[in-house]
């Protein structure tokens, strides 16, 4: 029951992410010029409009939807470097593998978000680049989980009958190694995902992130936070989405994690 919970949240969150805004009379984007800052339970807009007369429950289901596409995709990208990294770093082993892990401990001393920041001023704010300088400092605590799994099975039988037959590193890892692999890659995704969610509403919240007219949680937090005073509701919706998706995430993360540990 403790891990159906998150599982079902995740679920109908994702579920009003994508097929909710087809059953709303507004865009996320569109303004309606003659209901601008209404209260929740306004006709046409049930959760109230914006500063701007902008569907607010239009925007906070575009912007959960935005947020979990960016967060799937940097982790993604997080686990096809993680694992490639950790896979060779672990199998290859002597000075290959002290070169390669200790590339590791010098990008763990990078300050990232200082990084993605970086990445964001110079190249400019695409969601493509959100993806891709996410995803380019989240491999990091794959890539060592990897590494140890593979050192811890490269010494079982199934590999070491594998190797005595004369089957190819690339065939032992692919075959043997990464199915074993997959249960604690899996976890350690879920752990990442809410990091990479953190990340993009905080580049968001500084205006770094998403542009409009997409949008996402951390812009609506933003604009929630500005309004607070006068639109709690701004607030509340965004953030108590972020807050769901995070335990969510992070509680299922954990139970995988001890499960294949």
């Amino acid at each position: 029951m403790f891990t159906r919970l998150p599982i079902i949240l995740l679920a109908l969150i994702l579920l009003a992410a994508t097929l909710g805004p087809w059953a709303l009379p507004w865009r996320h984007d569109v303004i309606d010029w003659s209901a601008v800052r209404v209260p929740p339970g306004s006709p046409g807009h049930w959760l109230g409009t914006d500063a701007v007369g902008r569907d607010l429950l239009a925007r906070a289901l575009a912007g959960t939807r935005i947020t979990l596409l960016v967060a799937a995709a940097a982790a993604i990208v997080s686990l096809i470097f993680g694992v490639a990294w950790g896979a060779i770093a672990g199998w290859r082993g002597g000075k290959v593998d002290e070169v390669m892990m200790r590339i590791v401990d010098g990008l763990y001393a990078l300050p990232f978000m200082f990084v993605v920041i970086l990445l964001m001023v110079l190249f400019g704010r695409s969601i493509l680049l959100v993806f891709l300088g996410i995803g380019a400092v989240e491999w990091l605590t794959m890539a060592r989980v990897v590494r140890g799994q593979v050192l811890a099975l490269r010494e079982r039988p199934f590999v070491l009958a594998a190797e005595a037959a004369g089957a190819p590193p690339i065939t032992i890892i692919l075959r043997h190694l990464l199915p074993n692999l997959a249960g604690i890659a899996i976890a350690y995704l879920l752990l990442t995902i809410p990091q990479v969610v953190m990340i993009e509403s905080f580049l968001s919240f500084l205006g770094l992130g998403v542009q409009e007219p997409a949008t996402s949680l951390g812009i609506l937090v933003k604009e929630g936070a500005d309004d607070m005073d006068i639109a709690p509701h701004a607030l509340l919706l965004p953030g108590g989405i972020l807050v769901a998706i995070l335990v969510s995430l992070t509680l299922l993360g954990e139970r995988l994690r001890d499960r294949f540990a």
